[in-house]
């Protein structure tokens, strides 16, 4: 469930306007930008967009990284901006990193919709001029090439459907590949690369009910492996997103220096989708609201604009 309700009483003229009125003068009026941005959902903010470079013949993106600074103005104007194209510059600045993160890769990778993935991977080529594989595969070797590449090429089916037998067959074959410890087997990367989430997650719950233990109980947790780390984050983010991204906000908040855009990242990209679920999830494993260590770990703007987006009502 959502954490952001659009607007009652919107209209994205007067949106234009406020913000404009907010930008003028020696100082900027941070708190009404949150308070009109903050809360319009992504078709509302997409209007404000328009509306904003009818009237005023610029960008208003631009407009709001020329006002703002900080933590505050990477949030907002990544909370602004089409989702699509986001997601791609999110992945962007992760693969010119001299030490790529895989891991937002994964994320974005596994917890998106197939068609929500495809207009990321065309966002990425226009924003870019390059495709998404193609910047994936000169930024990784061997296995781990061979993982994320087809895990950003995959086009999963979204449908319900499963086939029992299949799962039952797959759960043996990924039993027989992890007991021999090969890791890196063709088919470990083509099941989990090729498969629609409703038949991993089936065939998830048979290996578990087969034989007794979570398919990553038996991968290798040594944190210095990167392909290890790449396979077991691949499949947490496949078999349960919402606990996954419950863990990388509680990591996020205890090391903000090193995992800050961690932290945005997953608020503005869930609070429309999910983020009363994955706050849930970060009480039961914390044992503190999500909203007050938020509120206790941030400051200023950030703060307000980061809890407006967690909503009154979230834990």
């Amino acid at each position: 469930m959502a954490t952001l309700i659009g607007a009652n009483d919107f209209s994205p003229i007067e949106d234009a306007q406020n913000i404009k009125n907010a930008c003028k003068g020696l100082g900027t009026d941070e708190a009404t930008l949150i308070s009109i941005l903050a809360h319009r959902n992504v078709s509302e903010r997409k209007l404000v967009r328009e509306a904003y470079e009818e009237i005023y013949h610029e960008d208003l993106i631009q407009q709001l990284k020329s006002e703002l600074s900080g933590s505050f103005q990477r949030g907002i104007c990544n909370w602004t901006v089409d989702p699509a194209e986001r997601d791609a510059a999110f992945i962007n600045e992760t693969l010119k990193k001299e030490y790529v993160d895989y891991k937002v890769i994964i994320e974005i990778a596994c917890t998106r919709t197939s068609e929500e993935f495809l207009a990321v991977k065309r966002s990425y080529q226009l924003l870019y001029k390059h495709c998404l594989e193609e910047d994936v595969a000169s930024k990784t070797i061997g296995d781990i090439r061979r993982l994320l590449v087809a895990v950003v090429s995959t086009h999963r089916y979204e449908g319900e459907e499963f086939d029992e037998s299949v799962a039952h067959l797959e759960a043996n074959i990924l039993h027989e590949a992890i007991e021999k410890k090969a890791f890196n087997d063709d088919e470990i990367i083509r099941i989990l690369c090729t498969r629609s989430k409703k038949q991993l997650f089936a065939t998830f719950s048979t290996f578990r009910n087969t034989y007794g233990t979570t398919i990553t109980k038996g991968l290798s947790s040594d944190a210095s492996d990167g392909y290890m780390v790449t396979l077991r984050t691949t499949i947490r983010c496949i078999k349960n997103p919402r606990r996954y991204l419950a863990k990388v906000l509680g990591y996020a908040l205890n090391d903000l220096v090193a995992e800050e855009n961690a932290l945005s990242r997953v608020i503005i990209t869930r609070a429309e989708k999910d983020l009363n679920e994955i706050s849930d999830l970060y009480f039961k494993r914390n044992g503190v609201t999500l909203r007050n260590s938020v509120a206790k770990k941030t400051s200023g703007n950030y703060k307000t604009f980061l809890l407006a987006l967690l909503g009154k009502n979230s834990v």
